[in-house]
């Protein structure tokens, strides 16, 4: 395994619309997601796209630890042709950041719960209904397979901002620095 070089905003293969994975089952499709799993843990991030990593494929890897998907860990797992739709018409605003956008995170609106399906290297179906952060690691990684990056999103940039000034001044706080 190797780990790889993640693109950062402003190159080119991240606003691109990635190519449909042929055979799911291929070596080198394995390899690659072997790759990017080792790549998003040592980053360290909840989820990776083939897009980041210079390869416009639909296929991404996610690992929700415990701590931070309410006791319930997911994976590292690989979804490959993914698709979701939004189950209900619930949105919430919720924090993200971005391997391809270090230091950055902003509120972005999101669907509070999805159904989503793929298949992994074995080509056995993957997915479910889901929500909370599951669900928005979803949507976060399916918008790189279409060439959207998370500032796209954004409809209030009060809330955009590197990660230790929010830390330090949350939107809403009425306090100059």
């Amino acid at each position: 395994m190797a780990l790889l070089k993640i693109a950062r905003m402003g190159h080119p293969v991240l606003l691109m619309k990635a190519e449909p994975v042929a055979d799911p089952g291929a070596p080198e499709v394995r390899r690659l997601a072997a790759d990017m799993i080792e790549t998003m843990l040592d980053a360290p991030g909840v989820g990776l796209a083939a897009s980041q990593v210079h390869i416009p494929l639909r296929l991404f890897v996610m690992h929700l630890p415990a701590d931070r998907n309410g006791g319930a860990a997911i994976g590292p797992s690989v979804v490959i042709n993914p698709s979701f739709e939004p189950v209900g018409e619930d949105t919430a605003m919720r924090f993200e950041g971005c391997l391809s956008i270090p230091g950055l995170r902003a509120a972005v609106p999101r669907w509070v719960r999805i159904r989503y399906s793929g298949v992994d290297c074995d080509g056995r179906p993957v997915g479910g209904e889901v929500d909370g952060l599951h669900a928005n690691v979803v949507q976060h990684e399916y918008d790189h397979l279409d060439g959207i990056l998370y500032p796209m999103r954004v409809t209030d940039f009060c809330s955009f901002g590197f990660v230790e000034e929010l830390a330090r001044f949350p939107p809403g706080m009425e306090k100059a620095a």
